[in-house]
């Protein structure tokens, strides 16, 4: 896990500003505070952070081919590293490293940018082939990994953040006004915009090849396709999804340093510790909770009911006004474009407590798209059903709830049905946006967000939705807030529930199997029987971490 920046002349002229390289790597000390290391010549220059989780002795980066013409930077992990290594072994690779990453070079030799769709894992990594002169980016399937690219007058530059680009001082500082728009109807800023004109944020799942005068990006693995194909998800067979669980969350527990696991109470963590206790049970597990000062937020005895079980080393982190008002302060000085999510500040203080025993957690980002758990898509589900009620019972409902007193309770049962009845006769799009707390939603760009759909089945309207925030909300504000957040505190967060066997399972699965009736996550609750107690599969969560960010609707 590292910062990785670099950038790359494209003509015969020296980089503009090679002392620039040095500045980036500063402004990405606190994701690789382990080391530093550039490599590179007057027209092209990469280099990485280094936050060392495999192969502390030998795994620094950049890795370098033989003959040095290829150099190599990657942030993340390559959970299929040991099978890679064997099979590029029998090749005759010399190998100087014993970690996950170094396998990347060789398999780049053989099969070029296509390598990439042979890695599973969670990364964003460059590669410079020197002899074709050829930069090729890459992003991991559902993004957990940041990474940003621009090219200014003739130079291609790409960092694992923007602040890292901003030390450029040709870098434009102008606003775009198509991500600002987007930020007010979302609360946050989809791909492949920012908030900075000229900087662009490589998709997930996407390879971006710059050779000689060229600019290609395209997809090698599509969540469309996936979700396209037959379906073997049921709920009669829910012991399939539970294995696929388990080795997802084998796979990334790879490490040479201690973990921990973020826990909530909810079935999400609750998932994931007891899976780790069965894929490692012989291992010291430490297990992190928040503690909300506010009652009606506080799900901390829940999730230290749900260690109990383990015997985890738990620990309880206070989420107060001091606490928070200190991690505002620090997020706030390190973000270069705003995040309306205000669960990145307390999940921050579990990062920056878990740093002083691990440096990996794992996380449950990914369930709830997945899996339908948000009250969104019952929403959804009921609204089209609404829509089928006589005119005038609806108008009447709707003066009613309207004079229906406010409570100040969260997520009380006026405030759900009065967002329900703000926007359930609206297309979904629109009606999503406003559940979700749209400030304003400004010709076309509807349009935009729904034609990221259109390679996806229509016949599932409520499996539409999910796809949705699959590919906005979690790559472009849940994992950006778990990414920053960690990363401030030089923890590594990783993701099981985005594992590429559990993704490409659970993504084509009909959304009755998700939803059904007023249950949400049908099917992950019948997988967790047996490994999770009851009493947290049937609890409904509170806390603000749980909801559609904190702009749930009813």
């Amino acid at each position: 896990m590292c910062g990785i920046f670099g950038a790359i002349a494209r003509g015969a002229a020296p980089l503009r500003h090679p002392e620039a390289l040095a500045r980036m790597a500063a402004s990405l000390r606190h994701r690789g505070p382990d080391g530093e290391c550039i490599v590179g010549h007057a027209r092209a220059r990469i280099g990485a952070r280094r936050l060392a989780i495999m192969d502390l002795t030998t795994g620094d980066q950049p890795f370098q081919s033989p003959d040095r013409t290829i150099w190599m930077v990657c942030n993340g992990e390559i959970y299929n590293a040991a099978a890679l290594r064997r099979e590029a072994s029998g090749w005759g690779y010399p190998f100087r490293s014993r970690g996950d990453i170094e396998n990347i070079v060789p398999y780049y030799q053989r099969f070029g940018a296509d390598a990439v769709a042979r890695l599973e894992g969670m990364f964003g990594l460059a590669i410079w082939d020197e002899t074709r002169r050829r930069l090729v980016l890459a992003r991991d399937r559902a993004g957990e990994k940041p990474l940003f690219w621009t090219e200014i007058a003739g130079e291609l530059r790409f960092a694992s953040e923007i602040q890292a680009l901003l030390e450029f001082p040709d870098q434009p500082r102008r606003l775009n006004r198509k991500a600002l728009s987007l930020y007010h109807a979302l609360g946050y800023v989809p791909g492949p915009y920012t908030m900075f004109d000229g900087i662009h944020k490589l998709a997930p799942a996407s390879v971006l090849i710059a050779e000689g005068d060229h600019v290609e990006i395209r997809s090698y693995w599509s969540a469309a396709e996936a979700a396209s194909r037959p379906s073997t998800l049921s709920l009669g067979d829910a012991a399939a999804l539970r294995d696929t669980l388990v080795r997802a969350v084998k796979r990334e527990l790879m490490s040479d340093v201690p973990f921990g696991i973020f826990t909530s109470g909810g079935l999400d963590s609750s998932l994931l510790v007891a899976a780790t206790a069965r894929a490692v049970p012989d291992e010291r597990i430490h297990t992190y909770a928040l503690r909300f000062t506010e009652s009606g937020y506080d799900e901390s005895p829940y999730a230290e009911a749900v260690t109990h079980a383990i015997a985890s080393v738990h620990h309880v982190v206070t989420a107060d006004d001091e606490s928070l008002g200190r991690a505002l302060d620090v997020v706030s000085r390190s973000l270069a474009e705003p995040l309306g999510d205000p669960a990145v500040l307390p999940t921050f203080l579990l990062a920056d407590a878990a740093r002083r025993d691990v440096k990996v957690i794992l996380s449950g980002e990914g369930a709830d798209e997945l899996f339908g758990g948000y009250p969104t898509y019952l929403g959804h589900k009921f609204a089209e059903r609404w829509q089928r009620v006589p005119g005038p019972l609806r108008h009447a409902a709707r003066w009613l709830v309207e004079r229906w007193p406010s409570s100040t309770g969260k997520m009380t049962l006026e405030y759900m049905l009065k967002q329900f009845l703000s926007a359930s006769e609206r297309p979904w799009v629109e009606r999503h946006l406003t559940w979700l707390g749209a400030m304003t939603i400004e010709d076309g760009v509807v349009a935009e967000l729904a034609g990221k759909l259109d390679r996806f089945p229509h016949d599932d309207p409520l499996n539409q939705v999910m796809w949705f925030d699959f590919l906005t909300y979690l790559p472009d504000d849940l994992l950006v807030k778990v990414d920053r957040a960690t990363m401030l505190a030089s923890v590594e967060a990783r993701a099981p529930f985005l594992d590429r066997e559990v993704m490409e399972l659970v993504l084509p699965g009909p959304s009755r199997t998700k939803v059904r009736g007023l249950t949400t996550k049908a099917i992950l609750k019948e997988a967790a029987r047996g490994l999770v107690p009851d009493a947290v599969i049937n609890r409904r969560k509170r806390g603000p971490l749980a909801e559609h960010g904190t702009r749930s609707p009813g």
